[in-house]
């Protein structure tokens, strides 16, 4: 993997031409102001969007292929130490503390490797699981297990539910993720929520239209008056781009399109790619757009805003999904060397564990260093584990 230069922002914000710009009447009211900024904040977004899906898109695939050969590696690395570890403890040139060390570190790889489901691995799972031994490596799961739950309740911010049942680590971990994915459901029942109220709220305006009601709450009257900028900024262009009334065929194709994305736009609310195809449309500015009274750009600035939310909750989405397939933090705004290099830790840190099971490898194949390596691999495992 070569580093790559960071993105160029792009030259101007695309949808600076839809701005309402000060001229000599004087400086730019309350209305217009918010609704430039609702433009600004809608092109950040979709450029944070844009940015990270590109630079995902040039690491994403060599990373994971990385990740994976490396994890292959210190799996064979690790079952060689299993095997040579256990032809070891069927020699009685080990002490009893020896032994004691050597099937600790045994029952350890075992628990690394069960997931593969190896028969040789499986085998000696079945060897090694005796009355004292299991004992033994119960009070260590469980030690292991409490030191876990505490990582885990700070990564969720909160205690976990009911930890008393879990004794192992897969278990708590287990446990941290099912807990994790229930808080995921609630935000997004939440955002289901906000979701469904927008549209209630849409339909009680359309129910109330129909019945000739006209006392509308203020909110439903935003929202009324949002729908109706809407509409009529969609009719102007459906007048516009109808393909019946253009002889021409490529114009027709090129309406017919463009029509396409309209009404795409429109079944979206998304008044901001409306505004964009109808200066596209006229090869220059929005027509009427600073002409437009403060209580029409009120109007389309609640769009806007839905817009702009909606994009928020892509953004969130789009750094969560990248942060669990990379295994590293992944924000919209970051730098991208910066996230680069994140990865590059990563590999650099599973590429350390590969090398570190490889140099195991060689040590305990001399005699010398066998005994030692096994003390030194006991402190490491009580030191991690502490």
């Amino acid at each position: 993997m070569t580093s790559l230069p960071e993105t160029p922002p792009d030259a101007a914000n695309p949808l600076s031409a839809l701005m309402v710009q000060s001229g000599e009447q004087g400086p730019l009211s309350p209305a217009q102001q918010r609704f430039n900024q609702l433009l600004a904040r809608l092109a950040e977004l979709a450029g944070q969007i844009q940015r990270l899906q590109a630079w995902s898109e040039r690491h994403r695939y060599a990373h994971i292929q990385a990740l994976r050969e490396l994890a292959l590696q210190a799996r064979a690395h690790r079952k060689s130490l299993l095997l040579v570890l256990h032809e070891r403890l069927q020699m009685t040139d080990l002490s009893d503390r020896h032994q004691r060390m050597a099937r600790g570190l045994v029952r350890g790889l075992i628990d690394q490797l069960l997931t593969t489901a190896d028969p040789q691995v499986q085998a000696l799972a079945e060897l090694y699981v005796s009355e004292e031994d299991s004992q033994e490596a119960a009070q260590e799961q469980a030690e292991a297990a409490q030191r876990l739950r505490q990582r885990i309740e700070e990564a969720l911010g909160q205690p976990l539910d009911n930890p008393g049942p879990y004794q192992t680590p897969e278990e708590m971990m287990q446990a941290g993720m099912r807990q994790w994915q229930r808080q995921q459901a609630a935000d997004e029942q939440r955002k289901a929520a906000k979701r469904a109220a927008r549209k209630a709220q849409k339909q009680a305006h359309q129910k109330s239209a129909a019945t000739g009601t006209d006392a509308l709450a203020p909110a439903l009257q935003r929202e009324a008056d949002a729908q109706s900028a809407l509409r009529r900024v969609y009719r102007q262009l459906a007048s516009a781009l109808h393909p019946d009334r253009e002889p021409d065929e490529a114009a027709r194709l090129r309406k017919t399109a463009l029509m396409s994305e309209v009404n795409a736009a429109y079944e979206k609310n998304d008044l901001s790619t409306l505004l964009r195809l109808q200066m596209q449309l006229t090869q220059g500015p929005s027509p009427g757009t600073a002409r437009l009274a403060d209580a029409q750009l009120s109007a389309m600035s609640v769009l806007l805003q839905q817009q702009v939310a909606a994009l928020k909750d892509e953004v969130r989405g789009l750094q969560s999904r990248l942060s669990h397939e990379l295994g590293v933090p992944v924000q919209a705004d970051a730098n991208e060397t910066d996230l680069y290099r994140s990865l590059q830790r990563l590999q650099a840190d599973q590429r350390h564990i590969t090398d570190s099971l490889e140099a195991d490898l060689r040590r305990i194949h001399h005699e010398a260093e066998f005994k030692r390596w096994l003390k030194d691999q006991w402190q490491l495992a009580k030191a991690t584990s502490a």
